[in-house]
């Protein structure tokens, strides 16, 4: 999944970026809302975290435009505004849920699952196929009821082939909704991770089929 927050506040950002890498996301950030119609448009994201008070164009201006240019990416606004009104201001500008500041990361971390969640249609906490299970809360995977140990890197890849079992997914869309602007992630390391998510998978009645000149599927027996 890739974010992309907006927030002029460093510390705030870089707290941003390295809490939600740390729970798998590909993080970009930005400092102004001038670039957000920009970088939206040149990259496919997953989520945008949105502060209001910002540089430039505002972030209720910036929502704005985007909606208006029917952009429908899932939008949360972070923001130290708390009034009623400018809730109601942000929600009918099209943001899909509202966080005031000071808050805490791990409430932080539950509403962006739940709006992923919605964003690929999945209302259930745990994602099932054949023998997997993906518990999204907790970030963790069973493979008929045994918990596999995975790397960030791993479970992120892992999970992107869940989501669309059924589905080829090339390599380009896994390093795009998994690298950042600045990570150092190639259709190289994709094959690496596949690799190894194979040698953990064997035996468990899942596997990962290569499609050749495509990519990859999830291959999985019924339980």
């Amino acid at each position: 999944m890739r974010v992309l927050v907006i927030e002029d506040d460093t510390t705030l950002g870089h707290a941003l970026q390295e809490f939600l890498g740390s729970q798998g996301y590909a993080v970009d950030w930005l400092q102004s809302g001038d670039c957000a119609q920009g970088a939206v448009t040149a990259q496919t994201y997953d989520l945008l975290l949105l502060d209001l008070n910002l540089p430039g164009l505002s972030g209720l201006e910036v929502l704005r435009r985007l909606r208006a240019d029917g952009v429908q990416i899932p939008v949360l606004i972070l923001t130290a505004r708390d009034g009623l009104d400018d809730r109601v201001a942000g929600l009918d500008a099209g943001a899909d849920d509202y966080v005031t500041k000071p808050f805490e990361l791990p409430e932080l971390a539950a509403r962006v699952r739940a709006l992923a969640r919605r964003h690929v249609g999945q209302a259930q906490t745990i994602l099932e196929c054949g023998p997997l299970a993906f518990d999204t809360v907790g970030r963790q995977i069973r493979a008929n009821g045994q918990r596999l140990a995975l790397s960030v890197r791993e479970l992120s890849v892992l999970e992107m082939l869940m989501a669309r079992q059924g589905r080829v997914v090339t390599k380009q869309q896994i390093v795009n909704s998994l690298s950042a602007w600045d990570a150092d992630f190639s259709e190289n390391a994709v094959e690496v991770y596949v690799y190894r998510l194979r040698k953990r998978l064997d035996g468990t009645g899942a596997n990962i089929q290569t499609v050749r000149g495509f990519g990859y599927l999830l291959d999985v027996d019924s339980v």
